[in-house]
């Protein structure tokens, strides 16, 4: 049984110990190298010995926050502390070594399978970034700038800039200190979500021409194939939030984003809801996961039956 730990408590704990190896998840996105790139640099500042096992999925987009932080291959850690994961199964192929030794979990999914032997879950925050922050403050009581640029990307890439439905009071005030303590927001803001490649342009534009509405136009439903990233010249960087598309259209309000993955037989799904539906239950038929307004899921099957799976646990939601 997992110990679960206030961040006070983790941050006693991360004090008490050293050799630290942290981990990312499966398509690393901002919140997870952000977070993992400020805890290491937060643990450095303390004195310890602290890296990151290379995630061979990192893409431009976010290799910034780790690429100062990777293990070399004789690196031999002493604690073993994963972020923003929830569940084993979305360890990388090189951390599934990793799986039965994980001393820390540091997440926000209220779908976190407790597999770590101590974890610092808080399902309430739109970010993981947002409990690391608080596990920083709880050790020095401040946030350097190269922590707070990291966790700056961490919020605002969970939240969509800060426009999306899970952004609290409490996400605003800790990015306003992250401000503070030196995360360059202005530049940031516009990186990661004002400019825009040719690839993402030509792929968005393939998206509407794509898209189909079901429930009288609630429920909005795109496939991204391998034909049509070929064709748009889009590459994983250009992917980068692309499930927030279909929900952003007038009166939907669930939006779902079916890819094929072009490196295996794989169809990742991505479910973005607003409330009172939920993502993560329509999910959790699939044994996916993630938040109420977020979440998503992986099968092995093909595009249309992977639609017509969806299509069967959404009409009881939207004909009761």
């Amino acid at each position: 049984m997992s110990k679960l730990l206030a961040p006070s408590e983790t941050a006693k704990w991360l004090k008490e110990r050293d050799d630290f190896l942290v981990l990312t998840h499966r398509r690393p996105d901002g919140d997870t190298l952000g977070c993992a790139g400020a805890l290491v640099q937060g643990l450095r500042e303390q004195g310890k010995s602290a890296y990151i096992l290379y995630n061979p999925e990192i893409t431009p987009r976010y290799s910034k926050c780790v690429k100062h932080y990777i293990a070399p291959e004789d690196y031999q850690p002493g604690c073993i502390i994963s972020v923003d994961t929830a569940t084993t199964g979305l360890f990388t192929k090189n951390a599934i070594k990793y799986a039965d030794s994980v001393s820390l979990c540091i997440d926000h999914h209220i779908s976190n399978s407790f597999y770590a032997e101590n974890t610092c879950l808080n399902a309430d925050r739109a970010s993981c970034g947002e409990i690391v922050f608080d596990i920083l403050m709880a050790m020095s009581g401040s946030v350097s700038s190269a922590a707070a640029e990291r966790l700056y990307i961490a919020l605002s890439t969970d939240t969509g800039c800060f426009s999306f439905g899970n952004t609290t009071a409490n996400t605003l005030y800790v990015a306003s200190v992250l401000v503070e303590s030196g995360a360059p927001n202005k530049e940031l803001n516009k990186k990661l979500f004002r400019t825009k490649t040719r690839g993402r342009i030509r792929m968005e534009c393939a998206l509407a021409s794509e898209l189909e509405f079901y429930f009288e136009d609630k429920v909005a439903i795109v496939s991204i194939t391998k034909n049509m990233l070929e064709t748009t010249g889009a590459n994983e960087d250009d992917m980068d939030d692309v499930a927030a598309l279909p929900g952003s259209i007038k009166g939907v309000c669930v939006g779902i984003v079916i890819r094929e993955m072009s490196s295996t037989s794989d169809c990742k799904v991505s479910v973005r809801t607003r409330v009172p539906y939920d993502a993560q239950e329509i999910c959790a038929h699939f044994g996916g996961g993630g938040h109420k307004l977020a979440a998503g899921y992986t099968m092995k099957k093909t595009v249309d039956d992977v639609k017509y799976e969806l299509l069967g646990v959404l009409e009881p939601i939207f004909t009761e």
